[in-house]
């Protein structure tokens, strides 16, 4: 099975990109960083690659999706508070891209979803383990 996880997204300007990452907290890793690619990483063995769109088109050989039109993916990640959550939404909204500006609360999961300078969507939540319906409740609560 895997030992690590690479997200590998297509970016018009890199420098504009990292900018916009570091403001949201994000982390940098030099080592994987040149003119044309660059790291960060958002968990223990999880990383994103932030590739100039020249680049990122000769490893795939197809059209890159064109996000003002479509969804290519919605990229989600678990943090350790609703804080946090919030904290990353609205960091988001102060960059000036498109944020929810108020979470979806579900009791045990907290979310919110944000979009990058180019238009990759993203979502960070907080999940609650412990508060989490059983499947024993979700079909006592259908059969009700």
């Amino acid at each position: 099975m895997a030992t690590q996880i690479f997200v590998e997204l297509p970016v018009k300007d890199l420098e504009k990109s990292k900018a916009f990452f570091t403001t949201l907290g994000f982390e940098f890793d030099q080592q994987f960083t040149d003119e044309k690619a660059t790291r960060f990483i958002i968990g223990e063995n999880i990383y994103v690659m932030l590739l100039v769109e020249d680049f990122f088109r000769s490893l795939i050989q197809k059209n890159i999706a064109d996000t003002s039109k479509s969804a290519e993916v919605i990229n989600s990640f678990s943090v350790d508070s609703k804080e946090k959550v919030d904290d990353l939404g609205d960091k988001a909204l102060a960059a000036g891209v498109w944020a929810d500006s108020k979470a979806e609360d579900c009791g045990w999961m907290y979310a919110r979803a944000f979009q990058d300078i180019d238009g990759h969507l993203w979502q960070a939540m907080y999940i609650d383990l412990s508060a989490m319906p059983t499947a024993e409740a979700s079909v006592s609560a259908d059969q009700a």
